[in-house]
Formats: C-alpha cells, sequence, structure tokens
C-alpha cells in the first residue's frame, strides 16, 4: 500500500511538471510576439496566426521535451546538466518549429524574430522554476540543528562530498568553508562554498567559524600528509572524520558519503599501490588457484581477490574448522557461481596433501599457512619447525607431483638475519623453495614482507583491546619499529609477484619506512579520543624472547635489484646444496618425530648459521637497490 502510495504521488509530480512545461510553450510564444512589437498591440493578422499557431508548437516542444528526457530528472536536484538538456531541448524544438511553420504557413504574418525570442523565454520559464524551487527546497531542508562543517581538500572528493551533504534532506552537516594547501584555490567557491584556508589554519578556522565538525576529503593522500592532517585535527579539539580510502572508493566497496572515523590504516598506510591487472588475471584466470593458510588473515585476503579474478577453481586448505567456514560462507555468498573447495586439513599431512592435490590438480599454489607468534614459537620450537619448514617441504613436494605451474611462498622480514625459532624456519623454507627451484619445473617464487595492519595476532587487535579496557597500553621497548603495509596492499603484491617471477625470485614489498611501535601506540590512543599518558598509560615491558628492536627486509649479501614495479624489488637468491638441504631435513624430520630439541637447535644453526641472539641491537639498513 505505502509503495503504490509513493507511485502515485511520483506520478502525480512528474504529470504537475509536464503541465507546467506545456503550459509555458503558448506562454513563450505568444510573448514572443509581444516582445516583436514593443510590448504593444499586435496586429489582428500576426495575433491569429500566433494563436492558430499554438497548439503546434505545444504538439513539437512538448514530443521534443520528452524525446530529450526531461522528465527522467527531479526538480529538487536540478543541476547544471539539466540546465544542459533543457537548453539543448529548447533550441532543437525551436529549429524543429520554424521547420513545420515555414512548411505549413510559408512564414506568412509569422515575424523571423519570434525565432530568435521564443527559446530565449521558454529556456527562461521552463528552467527558471526548477532551479527556484531547488533553492526554496535548500532553504527549507538547511535545518537550524545541521552540524556547521570545515571540509578539508577542495578537490574532486570535496567537491563531491559538499554535492551530496547539500542534497541530503534533512540536512545533518551544513558546509560552511574549504580547506587546501594548494593557495591557487584560496578564495575560490565550489557549490557556494568558500576556500579560506590551508590546513595549517584548521585549528583557528575551527573556532572562529565555530566549526562543529571537520570532514576530511582526502583520500588520496600519502601517511605522511594524513598525520600532519590528523595532527592539526586534534589539536583544534573537534571531533572529525574522514572518507574511505580512494581504492575503496574507485571499486565500489564505499560511496563519497560514507564518512568514517580515521583509522590507524590511514596513518600508516602509503599511496594506493598500481597493479598490472591485465597480467594478474592473464596468469590466473581460468586456473585452478590452491591457498594454503586460506582461513588466516593474509590467505583469506588471498581467497578474496582470486575470486574477483575468476579462477577455474579455488582450493581453501585450511586446518582450523571455524576459519575455514567463515571464509568459504562468505566466498560463497559473494561469488555464488565461483568453483569453490574447502578442503579441511594440515600442511604437514602427506595423504591429505596427496588426495587434495590429485583430487583437484591446481595450477597455482599460494602457501600461507604458518605459525608466527614469534614468542609463543620460543617455546614451542618443534612444532615451529614442523609446520613451516617440513610443512612448506610437504606442500612443495605434492605441487611438484601434480605438475603445478607455480609455488609461491609467503615469507616474512624475520627470515633475514634471524634471532628467533619463527625467523629461522622461515628462513629454511626459502632456502628449501630457492634450491627446489631449479631442480623442477614448477617456478618456486618467494614473497617476503613485513608486519600487516590488523592480522591475527598483530599488536593493533592488541592495543585496540587494551585502549578499550583503559590501558595501559603495553609496547616492548621506546625504541622497536617494524614495517606495516594493510593486509590488502600485501595480497595484491603477492599476486603481482606471482605473475612476475620465472622461478627462484625471493621479492621483497617494498614497505617504505619502518614505524615506531610507540608512535602506533600513541596514534592509536589519540584516534579513540584520548590522550596518550594523561588518559590512557603507556608501559614499556622489554622485549620479548627471539625479539629484535629493528627488523630487516634484505640480508647484506642479498642485493637488491629493481624488477619494473616500484613497490616490488629482488633479492639474490642465496642456495645451498641440495644433499647437504635434504640431508638436514631428513634429521630434523627425524628430531621432530623424536621430540629432540637439542638435535633441532644444532640443526637450525647448520642452516642458518647467520642466526644471533644478538640481532636486537642491529639498526635497520638502508636498501641497497641496483637498477
Amino acid at each position: 500500500m505505502r509503495t503504490m502510495r509513493r507511485l502515485l504521488q511520483d506520478l502525480r509530480g512528474r504529470w504537475t511538471i509536464v503541465l507546467h512545461d506545456l503550459v509555458m510553450i503558448p506562454v513563450a510564444w505568444l510573448a514572443a510576439y509581444w516582445l516583436r512589437y514593443n510590448l504593444g498591440e499586435i496586429p489582428p493578422a500576426f495575433l491569429h496566426k500566433a494563436l492558430q499557431l499554438a497548439p503546434l508548437a505545444v504538439a513539437v516542444q512538448g514530443g521534443v521535451f520528452i524525446l530529450f528526457g526531461l522528465y527522467r530528472g527531479v526538480w529538487r536536484f536540478a543541476s547544471i546538466p539539466d540546465l544542459l538538456r533543457i537548453f539543448k531541448a529548447v533550441a532543437f524544438g525551436t529549429l524543429l518549429l520554424a521547420l513545420v511553420v515555414f512548411l505549413v504557413t510559408r512564414m506568412q504574418h509569422v515575424p523571423r524574430s519570434v525565432f530568435i525570442l521564443y527559446p530565449m523565454l521558454l529556456a527562461g520559464l521552463v528552467g527558471g522554476p526548477r532551479f527556484l524551487y531547488r533553492l526554496f527546497k535548500d532553504r527549507k531542508f538547511k535545518a537550524e540543528e545541521a552540524k556547521r562543517v570545515l571540509v578539508v581538500g577542495a578537490g574532486s572528493a570535496g567537491e563531491m562530498l559538499v554535492r551530496d551533504l547539500l542534497r541530503n534532506e534533512p540536512r545533518r552537516y551544513e558546509p560552511i568553508a574549504f580547506v587546501d594547501d594548494d593557495r591557487r584555490k584560496l578564495g575560490k567557491e565550489i557549490h557556494g562554498v568558500r576556500v579560506v584556508g590551508t590546513t595549517e589554519e584548521i585549528g583557528e578556522l575551527a573556532r572562529r567559524l565555530m566549526i562543529d565538525v571537520l570532514l576530511l576529503a582526502v583520500p588520496s593522500a600519502s601517511a605522511d600528509q594524513m598525520r600532519a592532517i590528523v595532527e592539526r585535527c586534534e589539536a583544534s579539539g573537534v571531533p572529525f572524520r574522514t572518507l574511505p580510502r580512494l581504492d575503496d572508493l574507485l571499486s565500489g566497496r564505499a560511496r563519497i558519503s560514507a564518512l568514517r572515523e580515521v583509522s590507524i590504516d590511514d596513518l600508516l598506510g602509503r599511496e594506493a599501490v598500481s597493479l598490472d591487472w591485465s597480467a594478474i588475471r592473464a596468469g590466473l584466470a581460468g586456473r585452478s588457484v590452491l591457498v594454503t593458510g586460506g582461513g588466516g588473515s593474509i590467505g583469506s585476503e588471498l581467497c578474496r581477490q582470486i575470486a574477483e579474478i575468476g579462477p577455474r577453481a579455488l582450493i581453501i586448505y585450511e586446518r582450523n574448522e571455524f576459519n575455514l567456514y567463515g571464509i568459504e560462507s562468505e566466498l560463497r555468498l559473494s561469488h555464488p557461481h565461483l568453483t569453490l573447495h574447502a578442503v579441511l586439513g594440515d600442511v604437514c599431512d602427506e595423504a591429505q596433501l596427496a588426495h587434495t592435490f590429485a583430487a583437484h590438480e591446481p595450477e597455482v599454489v599460494f602457501h600461507a599457512a604458518a605459525y608466527k607468534h614469534v614468542p609463543m614459537l620460543e617455546r614451542q620450537k618443534r612444532e615451529a619447525l614442523r609446520n613451516n619448514v617440513l610443512g612448506t617441504q610437504r606442500v612443495a613436494r605434492a605441487a611438484e607431483g601434480v605438475g603445478c605451474d607455480a609455488f609461491v611462498l609467503i615469507s616474512t622480514d624475520k627470515a633475514v638475519n634471524p634471532t628467533n625459532v619463527m625467523g629461522a624456519s622461515k628462513r629454511i623454507a626459502e632456502l628449501y623453495c630457492q634450491t627446489l627451484n631449479p631442480r623442477s619445473g614448477v617456478r618456486y617464487i618467494t614473497v617476503r614482507f613485513g608486519n600487516v595492519l590488523g592480522s591475527t595476532g598483530s599488536v593493533v587487535p592488541l592495543f585496540q583491546r587494551q585502549i578499550a579496557r583503559g590501558g595501559p597500553v603495553t609496547v616492548t621497548h621506546p625504541d622497536v619499529t617494524r614495517y606495516f603495509m594493510t593486509t590488502a596492499e600485501a595480497c595484491q603484491l603477492i599476486l603481482q609477484a606471482c605473475v612476475m617471477g620465472a622461478g627462484g625470485e625471493i621479492y621483497v614489498l617494498d614497505m617504505g619506512r619502518p614505524v615506531k611501535i610507540r608512535y602506533l601506540a600513541e596514534q592509536m590512543i589519540r584516534l579513540s579520543g584520548k590522550l596518550p599518558e594523561q588518559d590512557i598509560p603507556i608501559v614499556y615491558t622489554g622485549l620479548r624472547p627471539g625479539e629484535k628492536l629493528y627488523e630487516e627486509l634484505f640480508h647484506p649479501d642479498e642485493e637488491m635489484r629493481e624488477t619494473g614495479h616500484d613497490k616490488i624489488l629482488l633479492a639474490s637468491s642465496r642456495q645451498v646444496g641440495w644433499t647437504f638441504l635434504t640431508e638436514r631435513l631428513q634429521r630434523l624430520e627425524q628430531a621432530c618425530r623424536q621430540y629432540d630439541e637439542a638435535t633441532l637447535d644444532a640443526l637450525v644453526r647448520e642452516l642458518v648459521p647467520e642466526m644471533s641472539a644478538g640481532g636486537g641491537a642491529r639498526p635497520a639498513p638502508n636498501l641497497r637497490v641496483i637498477k
């Protein structure tokens, strides 16, 4: 019933607009004659002819209005494109009417100047009321309780944001002014809203203009730019919100008006990654892809992005039942036509791996399954080495057994000069893939990167829980630094490396500058609306077993080379003898079966001689890139 009522209201409103325009046509037609005769008396013969031709003008011009779609728009939102459509319809209708009148009357008793005056009058009579109505409605919906807004960023995103805010009914936000660091825009107006200053003046302008909320419309801002803007917003004491990130806007996952709180991703993230999606699709679309650890942070995001590419089949291999159920349910809902196989299995289970690979014959394997919690694995050496080393070895063999095209090992910066079991286990996995590559038809590719924001076990969820409890926030050391990137960015670069690699490479993702964990904690506290040390204390607990002050992305003996992609570098591989490696791995497997941790320690130091316990004091090196 409500839908029917709304439909009737829409029809009544549309017929009102049509009736208005049809009435304006003869009014403009006769007014053109009146103006032609200087607002005096129209000669009887000419007046009679004008009245005879008025219905013809209504028929011709009304048909053109319908043809040009004048009634698809809504008066409430009349805009420049609507005005242009009116001008085009009036111009075309006038030319068509002049032709018809010439054919009918040979222009007898029809002044030529009428066809100049008529379209000008008609455009004003048709377009004017629309924009007056828009102005009236805009003023009507300018609610007194609407929050006064200062928009940061007078670019295209700021323009779209203000346009959306002005159209909202009822209006919750009233744009008062813009600020922008491009001084060429100072004094300019966008939708009637003036650019009044730069971001350095946010605090002063917020006080002077009595601003209630700051809206950040800078989705393409770099992390450094975003940090500077957020610091100025925090100093102003005014609440602030931001637009979704640029990649979310471009992909359609978010609308321009979907305001949200500034997240830690905005402050630590970097410029949007530019990918060769045509090469990625060519390498993965229509192929069978298997992801181990597909329910984890990296694995699940890889599955989402691979599903978008359109593989022939996607096989998710995961040992955690709940995680497997979660990603399977999500992908079946978002990609109902995707051929999806969810396999509950352990990467150390040779029988399950052999059965899965034989049944589905994957062409590309992404090996994301790994244990990664550094302090826990220091106490669980056997499980770390069994899962991260032997698990990698068995998945790599399974891939070779069915003739896979590519095997991508997802490694970590902790594998460089490792000071912990986790890093050492990933370094041995790297060595195995590098050394196996020339002996196999499979392309074994390694991708190495640092911490992923928000991933399971990372500091971000831990800090969020600690802040929610009122603190304290625990940081191991005031100077501890880490590299960070977002999950989506990491997975996109993994896909890019997969299609770039010929086999045997270690690709190192450019992580930007390392970030102090202390700074991360302080920013997260501020983003929660509190002040570090005053509202939420920060407590330094000391470095944990196996933990470094600084992480490194490459070993000094690994010369970094460019790859053609500015976010991906190539580290020269350091292979070991195949016999040496396989003999140590056999002994490692036997030591795992016997739970012989002393032998495991000795084998790790043989396989990773650079492993030391003193890496925590070593400063992060500068990246040496060879072009």
